[in-house]
């Protein structure tokens, strides 16, 4: 059984060969197809479609020489036709709460006989933006 730390080098490699790969592509073509795999030879690509996977198909000789420039020792191109991963959206950063807001909190707070509930309040009227 592999090691985490082979399996992250190995994954570490396959990305990097992803990014390299694609660079080569031409523009549609890179954004919809993902590099998976080189197994034994073959370099493995998923496409979202059978229509994407026919033109991966059509380019696979300037692929494989694409890739053998990069040192891969690959000899055969297959596709897999698979939803592509989505990737996250970066979240949002925290915005300050405007300074009327806070002084609704404060005044919410001030009617609170809970005194965890009301320093809760409290602790978000701090996050206010500060007057100028």
């Amino acid at each position: 059984m592999a090691s985490v730390a082979s399996l992250a080098h190995k994954a570490r490699d396959l990305d990097v060969l992803d990014r390299q790969l694609r660079a080569t592509f031409p523009a549609p073509m890179r954004d919809h197809i993902r590099f998976a795999d080189l197994r034994d030879g073959r370099l493995v690509f998923l496409a979202p479609s059978s229509a994407w996977a026919s033109r991966v198909r059509l380019y696979q000789t300037q692929i494989l020489e694409a890739a053998r420039a990069l040192g891969a020792q690959a000899h055969s191109v297959a596709v897999k036709v698979a939803p592509l991963p989505v990737e996250e959206p970066a979240p949002e950063p925290n915005k300050p709460l405007p300074a009327e807001v806070a002084r609704h909190l404060r005044a919410a707070a001030a009617t609170i006989s809970d005194p965890v509930l009301r320093d809760l309040f409290l602790g978000l009227a701090s996050k206010a933006e500060k007057p100028e």
